[in-house]
């Protein structure tokens, strides 16, 4: 049996998926390291959702990425079988080269460490994995797919911002992330509403990162993210849109050091950074902190906002879909975001969005409102199986 190996590395945990290729992908187990450096775990699951291991390791045991890398690849020889023959990787940053995923080599490795600093928590991450396959695995092929590829459509006055136009030439443009999670809902809406999917549709892609993207007949036309990963809605962890000023401010009035502002705008903003507690919409809920009710009344306000920029670009809106952890598991989100989408015409049923279906506007609905789970490792391994000639 021939498998595929799917890595999405983040900056404290290391996520894997193992697919069968024979008569097409077949999911044989899902499994993530978690918690590295502070109460690593690694839970892996098979593809019943029974539980194949759920093991709780010392920090000292896991203290960063390449150990958690060592430990995940040790529990992979031991117990995975079948033949693996390709590795699929997802990437944060694709620059303005690449367009769709590509095998890697010698010469995609240096193109993508340029672009370090325009994800810096994520890029460096990305290609650790992809090092150790290679130091352990030189032969097997690798493939990188970009959250960057999907976007690359996008006309070229939607892409650049108001500055010298040798800074576009240079590679200072939007770009847009989270496509692989957008394409595979284009995918997905061609499924399960195939008269919506060649329409007008707002994704929002809602979780720990977060945004929108605008869909024209499923293709990416518009999206909240920009030249990195800070633009857009407020995150977990990240500010969103801010006034360039306040950077100019930050560096210039108040004498922060240019690290100190990347790990401000990157780590300590957003709902943490508003609430003063967490990051997590959950507790956050939970809470009777006026701060946390701040921060989630922000975060649904800012999208609000976009959602109307976004439908402004696609000149109407016909349907709105929520997707990743937020947008799939949290009804008063949903109730409150659909609420800022009422002067469109959008109108909730509150029991269909209690039970998490598949619609959970009203009949009456002028936009539709959907919840469909996202699967960005599914998407990796189809691009992974198409480059190696499956």
């Amino acid at each position: 049996m021939d498998t595929i190996l799917v890595v999405n590395a983040g900056s404290s945990s290391l996520k894997f998926e193992i697919f069968a290729t024979d008569g097409g992908l077949r999911k044989l187990a899902k499994g993530q390291m978690e918690g590295i450096g502070t109460a690593p775990q690694l839970r892996v699951k098979g593809a019943g959702g029974e539980i194949l291991v759920d093991q709780n390791h010392s920090p000292g045991d896991v203290p960063d990425l390449p150990a958690a890398m060592r430990l995940v690849g040790a529990w992979l020889r031991e117990k995975h079988e079948g033949r693996l023959v390709a590795v699929g990787h997802r990437v944060v940053h694709g620059g303005a080269e690449y367009e769709r995923p590509v095998l890697i080599d010698d010469k995609v490795i240096r193109d993508l460490e340029k672009l370090v600093p325009l994800a810096p928590l994520h890029q460096e991450n990305n290609l650790a994995p992809i090092r150790a396959v290679i130091e352990r695995r030189p032969d097997l092929p690798q493939v990188a797919c970009f959250d960057t590829s999907f976007h690359r459509g996008h006309s070229v006055v939607a892409d650049h911002y108001a500055i010298p136009e040798h800074f576009f030439a240079e590679g200072v443009r939007r770009y847009g992330f989270h496509g692989l999670s957008y394409e595979y809902i284009a995918g997905r809406l061609r499924e399960v509403a195939p008269d919506i999917a060649g329409g007008r549709v707002i994704v929002a892609h809602l979780g720990s990162g977060a945004s929108l993207c605008a869909l024209s007949n499923g293709r990416s036309v518009e999206t909240t993210f920009g030249f990195t990963a800070l633009d857009g809605i407020p995150m977990g962890t990240r500010c969103g849109q801010i006034d360039p000023g306040v950077l100019l401010y930050l560096l210039q009035q108040r004498g922060m050091a240019p690290r100190e502002v990347q790990d401000l705008l990157y780590k300590e903003s957003g709902l943490k950074g508003l609430s003063g507690m967490s990051n997590d919409v959950r507790a956050l809920l939970a809470s009777d902190s006026p701060q946390a009710s701040l921060a989630l009344e922000h975060f649904v306000y800012r999208i609000g906002l976009s959602a109307g920029a976004l439908t402004a670009a696609l000149g109407g809106l016909d349907a709105f879909v929520f997707t990743a952890g937020i947008g799939e598991n949290s009804p008063d989100i949903r109730a409150r975001i659909a609420a800022t989408l009422s002067w469109l015409g959008a109108e909730v049923d509150v029991e269909k969005n209690a039970e998490q279906a598949l619609l959970i506007s009203t009949p009456a609905s002028k936009v539709r409102l959907y919840v469909v789970p996202t699967d960005e490792e599914l998407m990796i391994a189809r691009h992974t199986l198409g480059l190696i000639g499956g």
